[in-house]
C-alpha cells in the first residue's frame, strides 16, 4: 500500500480524530440540558473540528497524488478489509469545505429552532462526523458505511423540523437516495468480486474488462447521478431544500450535493475510463440539459428557497458536464464550482433564513424593498447572488471560465450550448435581486420610508460575523485561486492519466 499511501511521520491520527471529535460531540450533546448550553457546544464542536482540520492545507505536499496523512488498522482480515483512510487534493478541499461551513450550520440555527435542541446538535454532529468520512474513506466497504451514515440524519433534518411539507419531501429525499444506495452497492460487490480487493486506489489501477466496466460505471453512476443530482433524477432536490430547515439547506447545498461529483472523480472515472468514455456524450447531453431546464425553472420562481434550490441544478450541471468532458480544464472546473458553489449557495441559503426569521416568508412578493431598510443585507444578498450568475472577480466565475473553456476545447458545439445556461443564471438572480431591492410593483420605484418595512431590522452581529467571512472567500478564491489549483493539480492530472483523456 506504501506505492499508494503517504503515512503521518508523526504518528498523530488526524484523520480519525477528525472523524470521532463530531462523533463524540453528538453523544454528548444528549445529555446537556440547558438550551444555551447545548448552542454553544454544538457550536465549539464544530470550530474545534474545523481548527484541527486547518492545517491539512498547509501540511499538504502539492507534489505528489498520493493520499496523505494515511492510517491503516487491520479490520476484518478474513476479508481482507482494513480500516485505511487519507486524502488527495481533491478529498483535501471538499473536507475543508464540510468542517468550515458547519459552523455556519450552527449559528444560522441559533434563534430558528427551538424544538428538540439537543437531537438537532445531534443530527448535525453525526452528519459532520458522516460527511468527513465519506472525502476520507479509502476503502469500498468504509465508504459506503458513511455514505448511508448521511442518509439517517439528513431524512430527520427535513422531517422533524422542516417546514408544512416535510413529509413528502423527507419520503421523496429517502427513497431516491435509498434506490441510488443499492445501485452502488452492487457496484461494490462487483468490484470485489472481480479485483479480490476493498482498496480504492487498487481499484483505480485493476484492469476491468470493458463489460464489466459497463456494469460497474452504470451501478455507480446512477447512486452519484442521484446524489448530484443530474436530469432526470433531480426531481428530489427543491422539495428538500423548500421544506429542510435553514442548516439543513447549507448541508444539502453545500456538501451532500458535491459527493455525487465527488463519485464520479473518484469511482465512475478511475475504475471504469473506457465505459466513462463510451457514456461521454449521452453524459454530456445529460448535463446540458440539466443546465437549461435548471435555469429555465429557477427563472420562473416566486419562493426564494426554491429559486435557488434550482439554481443548484443548473450548477451542478456544470460540475458534471466539466467531469465528464474528461479534460484538464474541465476538471479543474468542475472541483473549482463543487467548492464556489458550496460557499455561494450555502451563503444564500443563510440569507434566505435571515429574511424568513424576519417576514415568516421566502415569496418575492413579500420580501420586496428591502433596499431602504436593510442595507447590509441587501450588499451581502447582492455579493453572493453576482457570484452566484458568475459575476468576473467572484468565485463564481473562475470554475464556470474553466469548464466553459473545456467544453469548446472538446467540442465546440457543447460549448455554443453551455452558453445559454450561464446567460439564464444572470437572468434569474438578477430578476430575484430586482424584486428585493426595489419594489414588487414596477421594479424600479423605492420602497417609501414611512411603510411597515422599516419595522425589519437589519442583519445582527451573528449573521454580519457569517456573512463577512463568507464574502472574504468569495473575493479570495475569485481572485486569486491559484491556491486551489496547486493542491487539486497533482490529483488531477493522475486522474487524467488513469482516464487516458
Amino acid at each position: 500500500m506504501e506505492k499508494y499511501l503517504v503515512f503521518n511521520s508523526s504518528g498523530f491520527p488526524i484523520l480519525s480524530i477528525l472523524l470521532l471529535v463530531p462523533l463524540a460531540g453528538a453523544v454528548f450533546s444528549l445529555f446537556i440540558r440547558r438550551e444555551l448550553l447545548l448552542k454553544v457546544w454544538g457550536l465549539a464542536v464544530t470550530v474545534v473540528t474545523m481548527l484541527l482540520s486547518l492545517p491539512l492545507y498547509f501540511l499538504f505536499d502539492r507534489g505528489t497524488y498520493k493520499y496523505q496523512f494515511a492510517e491503516l488498522r487491520h479490520w476484518i482480515p478474513a476479508l481482507k478489509l482494513d480500516y485505511v483512510v487519507g486524502i488527495d487534493g481533491i478529498s483535501l478541499l471538499l473536507l475543508l469545505l464540510t468542517t468550515c461551513l458547519m459552523p455556519m450550520c450552527i449559528l444560522c440555527s441559533w434563534n430558528a429552532i427551538r424544538e428538540r435542541l439537543a437531537e438537532f446538535i445531534f443530527v448535525l454532529l453525526l452528519m459532520e462526523s458522516s460527511m468527513i468520512g465519506v472525502f476520507v474513506s479509502l476503502n469500498t466497504v468504509l465508504f459506503y458505511i458513511f455514505w448511508e451514515g448521511m442518509l439517517i440524519p439528513m431524512y430527520l433534518l427535513i422531517a422533524v423540523w422542516g417546514g408544512p411539507g416535510k413529509d413528502y419531501a423527507s419520503i421523496k429525499f429517502f427513497l431516491y437516495t435509498l434506490v441510488g444506495s443499492v445501485f452502488l452497492l452492487v457496484a461494490m460487490i462487483m468490484l470485489y468480486i472481480q479485483a479480490g480487493t476493498f482498496f480504492i486506489p487498487q481499484l483505480m489501477d485493476h484492469p476491468f474488462s470493458f463489460i464489466n466496466q459497463m456494469f460497474i460505471f452504470i451501478g455507480c453512476c446512477i447512486a452519484f447521478a442521484i446524489k448530484i443530482p443530474m436530469y432526470p433524477f433531480h426531481t428530489w432536490l427543491p422539495a428538500a431544500h423548500v421544506e429542510a430547515p435553514t442548516a439543513g439547506s447549507v448541508i444539502l447545498a453545500s456538501v451532500l450535493l458535491k459527493m455525487g461529483g465527488y463519485g464520479f472523480l473518484r469511482f465512475c472515472l478511475p475504475m471504469a475510463p473506457d465505459a466513462a468514455l463510451y457514456c461521454m456524450p449521452v453524459l454530456l447531453g445529460l448535463s446540458l440539459t440539466a443546465v437549461i431546464i435548471g435555469g429555465y425553472l429557477a427563472l420562473g420562481q416566486q419562493d426564494i428557497k426554491r429559486l435557488i434550490a434550482y439554481s443548484s441544478v443548473a450548477h451542478m450541471g456544470f460540475v458534471s458536464l466539466g467531469i465528464f468532458l474528461c479534460n484538464e480544464q474541465g476538471l479543474r472546473g468542475a472541483l473549482l464550482e463543487m467548492i464556489n458553489h458550496g460557499i455561494t449557495t450555502g451563503a444564500l441559503f443563510i440569507c434566505i433564513g435571515i429574511i424568513y426569521e424576519r417576514t415568516g416568508s421566502r415569496d418575492l412578493r413579500v420580501n420586496s424593498a428591502l433596499g431602504m431598510v436593510m442595507p447590509l443585507y441587501i450588499a451581502f444578498m447582492s455579493i453572493f447572488a453576482l457570484s452566484a450568475l458568475g459575476f468576473p472577480g467572484t468565485n463564481g466565475f473562475v470554475g464556470e471560465f474553466f469548464i466553459i473553456i473545456a467544453a469548446f476545447t472538446r467540442n465546440t458545439l457543447v460549448g455554443v450550448l453551455l452558453i445559454p445556461g450561464a446567460v439564464l443564471s444572470a437572468a434569474y438572480m438578477l430578476r430575484m435581486l430586482q424584486k428585493m431591492i426595489w419594489a414588487d410593483s414596477d421594479g424600479h420605484s423605492v420602497h417609501p420610508v414611512h411603510c411597515d418595512k422599516p419595522a425589519l431590522s437589519d442583519i445582527t452581529w451573528r449573521e454580519g460575523c457569517m456573512l463577512v467571512v463568507l464574502t472574504i472567500f468569495v473575493f479570495w478564491i475569485g481572485l486569486n485561486p491559484g491556491p486551489l489549483i496547486e493542491v487539486m493539480d497533482s490529483s488531477i492530472m493522475h486522474l487524467l492519466r488513469q482516464v487516458g483523456g
